[in-house]
């Protein structure tokens, strides 16, 4: 079908007040289009009501421009300018014009394509530093985020599966097309059986104020870098439902992302440095549900461009491709993730969880191995420095005094290390647990629960010549652990020996030399 007059006539130059970029490109999605002129990017909303979204109406039109304005100032200020009216007079339509608006658009600050997330991805540009520095700016977002008990309503679980059963009800169409039937069931049994396992989960999640006014549309293509800033753009602004959510449903939107991209690594490093700075560690047992549901979500949103008469041919065949890739992903979750939620369909691959307690003196190389473990097994990494900053309630990036480092908060910082590795674990998770692990009561005590669990364990050893941990330690900067080169002596004379009990745990690791992964029982 061709393009309406007034799409058209915004492809043509004359249209605007200022100079553009020949020729003008137009992007479209099942809700919009975008005009790319060069400085400027005007965005126009498509007359269409998919029932989750409603665009029917000129004023509709109208209030959801300003709402996209409005909201897209948190993460995207310098991007987002202003609503103009486009008015018509005769067969001509004008920007900004006199007499009574037909139409609206929201004007934005157009930046390179090249600094958008997909596009550093696509070029090889996008690395682990990029995404460990995401997950530092998301949490900022989110620390900022409104909540209130109108917010945390949303977080119900009648709230949420109403939302995840609404995707499944308009994506029955799809069957036999990207869909099969076998995965639309399990995918769906799984979602049913998380909600009917886990209901105290979602409550938690209200109490301690984790549902708030995120992002809700928190991909690589909604990300891009604007000189030495990251910028969070494109916000959902017509649905409050897919804005008032549990931050793990913005952090899983990314994680998917990069997984769907076979880079599991950099959605390891955006993770555990989110949680890290937040300290939201029993969010992530919420966080398969969401991965499944992102998932999902990006197979309808390309599904809908099917039905969509303005979409060329060869889209449509693309979209297909790309709907089934993501309806298969969020089944593969269904599978890895499907004993969490008490699933009585055996899973194909389930995720084993299990335990890895690094050992080892400060400038030891712990936390450098434990991250590189953490990248290569999907591994969820508990730092004690930031567990014991997060329990004192300061800033990682703040020096601690004395009273964090007491006899009282060390025992209450590894009691925390192992409440959370257990049920993570238990979740299905790989948990690295990094500490100094220094005292055979608090490993005994680790290895005890581990086993009242029936969980795998393996304690990493980390060593090296005490000139090197002065070396390391002596040049650190930038970490949140507080360790000086002068405690290093009352930490070797405290360390004790691994019993015999112990040893069938522990691997030792010389990190002064390359690390073999192969050492690692996987």
């Amino acid at each position: 079908m061709a393009l309406s007059p007034l799409i058209q006539q915004m492809l043509q130059s004359g249209f605007y007040p200022h100079p553009v970029s020949e020729p003008i490109q137009l992007i479209q999605t099942h809700i919009s289009y975008v005009l790319l002129t060069g400085d400027y990017v005007y965005k126009l909303k498509k007359p269409v009501n998919f029932g989750f979204l409603d665009f029917s109406t000129l004023d509709k039109r109208h209030h959801f421009c300003h709402e996209e304005l409005r909201l897209n100032q948190r993460g995207a200020t310098e991007l987002y300018l202003e609503v103009l009216p486009i008015t018509q007079a005769g067969n001509q339509y004008q920007l900004d014009g006199l007499g009574q608006p037909v139409e609206y658009t929201l004007k934005m600050r157009q930046f390179p394509q090249e600094t958008l997330f997909t596009s550093m991805f696509e070029q090889g540009r996008l690395c682990e530093a990029d995404l460990e520095k995401l997950g530092r700016v998301v949490a900022q977002y989110h620390s900022k985020a409104k909540t209130n008990d109108y917010i945390c309503s949303f977080g119900e679980i009648s709230q949420v599966r109403a939302a995840i059963d609404e995707n499944y009800a308009q994506t029955k169409r799809y069957i036999g097309g990207p869909q099969t039937q076998s995965q639309f069931d399990e995918t769906k049994h799984y979602t049913d059986g998380f909600f009917i396992q886990q209901p105290e989960l979602f409550t938690s999640r209200i109490q301690h104020n984790w549902i708030r006014e995120c992002h809700g549309d928190l991909h690589l293509g909604n990300i891009c870098r604007s000189s030495d800033k990251i910028l969070l753009f494109d916000c959902i602004e017509f649905n409050e439902k897919f804005r008032f959510v549990d931050v793990m449903y913005d952090i899983a939107f990314i994680i998917m992302d990069l997984e769907a991209r076979q880079r599991k690594d950099l959605g390891n490093a955006f993770l555990n440095t989110y949680v890290e700075q937040t300290g939201d560690w029993e969010g992530l047992q919420v966080l398969p549900l969401y991965l499944s549901r992102q998932a999902y979500v990006r197979a309808k949103v390309n599904s809908l461009l099917l039905d969509d008469p303005t979409i060329p041919a060869a889209k449509k065949e693309e979209a297909i491709a790309t709907a089934a890739h993501y309806y298969h992903l969020a089944w593969q979750y269904s599978q890895r993730f499907a004993h969490s939620s008490g699933n009585s369909i055996a899973p194909a691959q389930p995720c084993q969880g299990q335990l890895i307690l690094m050992a080892g003196l400060s400038g030891s190389g712990k936390s450098t191995i434990a991250r590189q473990l953490a990248r290569q097994l999907g591994a969820i990494h508990i730092r004690s420095d930031a567990v014991r900053k997060h329990l004192g309630g300061i800033k990682l990036t703040e020096r601690g005094s004395a009273e964090l480092y007491t006899d009282e908060m060390s025992q209450r910082t590894y009691e925390r290390l192992l409440e959370l590795g257990i049920v993570l674990a238990n979740q299905g998770f790989p948990v690295i647990l990094d500490a100094k692990y220094d005292r055979q009561k608090l490993r005994m005590e680790a290895i005890a629960k581990v086993q009242r669990h029936q969980l795998p364990l393996q304690i990493l050893h980390c060593t090296a010549p005490i000139k090197v941990l002065l070396e390391r330690l002596a040049s650190r900067t930038g970490d949140i652990a507080d360790a000086t080169p002068d405690l290093l002596e009352g930490q070797q004379e405290a360390f004790q020996p691994f019993t015999e009990a112990e040893q069938a745990y522990v691997k030792i690791l010389d990190t002064t030399q390359p690390f073999d992964l192969s050492v690692i029982d996987r």
